[in-house]
This record gives C-alpha cells, structure tokens and sequence, in this order.
C-alpha cells in the first residue's frame, strides 16, 4: 500500500522538519561546547601530554570539505532539475562520507602508533579527548551516512523534483554541519595546546 501526501501535510512537514533540525544541531554545538571547555578546564590542571595530529587528520579534513562541495553540487542540481548530476552528487558525496569513517580509523591507528593511547597505563587525558571528540564526531556523521544513504536511495528512485527537495535540503544542513563542526575540532585541537 503506497501513502501519498498531500499538498498540505507536505508543506505542515517542511514547517516543522528543519526547525526541529536545527533544535538537533544546536544540541549537539552544546555537547561538543561542553568538552572542548571541559579539555581547557583539564589541560590547566597540568600532566598534560603534547602531540603532534598525524596527518591522516588532514587528509580527513580534506575529505570531509570535498563531501560537502558535493554535497552542494547535488543540491545545486536538484535545484535546477538536473537529476542526473544531483544523483551524482549524492553518490559521490555517500562515499567520501565512507572515506571519511575509513580515514578516522587510520588517524586513531596513527596516534597508537604515535604513543597516543585512549585509555590505559599508558593514557593521557589530552589523547583521551582526542580520541572522545573525534569519536563523538563520527558517531553523529554515522546518523549523517545513514541520511544521504536515505536521500541517495529517493533520489534514484525519482522522489524529488523542483518543488520537492526538502530531503536534500535537511540532509545537506546537517552534513554541513558536520564539516564545520570538523574544521572547528581541528582548529581547537591545533591552537588549544
């Protein structure tokens, strides 16, 4: 049996849906204000262990901004209805989303490799954040893969068109969201020594 909706429950869901996105986001700005000033809080107190980010975090990085210039490019497409390059653009965006997962487990191999230890005899709490806020931050781009999973899956099977791309839309908020969130770690874990 296929649901169809409406003109009006479609526009009552678009009211609703990226306020109750955004009230998400900023619960999660508040998670990740709450470590990162916990980190300053700890690191004043000293036995603070200093280490350089391998630079498998930069190729992370570098995957995480290109996921979203894609990710923008499938929007952008949707908006001209060029559905073909939109599906692209979801797709491809779908696996740097994956590269990205795969290059966070080779930044962790690397800080174990480094000395750099989570928990432990050996464990620091400056590597312990480390591996807690990128951690955390993964964990929130595994709800990010599962959306532009979804998203890519409607898009191949023609559920968007010009006046309908509310999916597209949410998805790229948050994974947005996501990359800025990254550059922020990135920076705060550069300059915050």
């Amino acid at each position: 049996m296929e649901v169809t909706i409406n003109q009006e429950d479609f526009e009552r869901r678009a009211k609703t849906s990226k306020p109750l996105l955004w009230i998400g986001i900023v619960s999660i700005i508040m998670l990740f204000a709450g470590l990162t000033s916990a980190y300053i809080v700890r690191q004043a107190e000293g036995n603070w262990l200093e280490f350089e980010l391998p630079i498998s975090m930069y190729v992370s990085t570098a995957i995480i901004i290109l996921s979203s210039i894609t990710l923008w490019y499938g929007q952008s497409s949707a908006k001209k209805g060029n559905y073909s390059a939109m599906k692209i653009g979801l797709f491809v965006t779908l696996g740097l989303g994956l590269g990205f997962v795969f290059s966070q487990f080779q930044v962790w191999s690397d800080l174990v490799a480094g000395g750099v230890f989570f928990t432990g005899a050996q464990a620091n709490a400056s590597g312990s954040f480390m591996y807690l806020l990128s951690g955390l931050h993964l964990a929130h781009l595994f709800g990010g893969i599962i959306a532009l999973f979804v998203t890519a899956t409607n898009a191949s099977a023609g559920k968007y068109s010009n006046g309908n791309i509310l999916g597209i839309e949410l998805c790229s908020i948050y994974w947005h969201f996501l990359d800025i969130l990254w550059i922020y770690l990135l920076l705060f874990l550069l300059f915050i020594r």
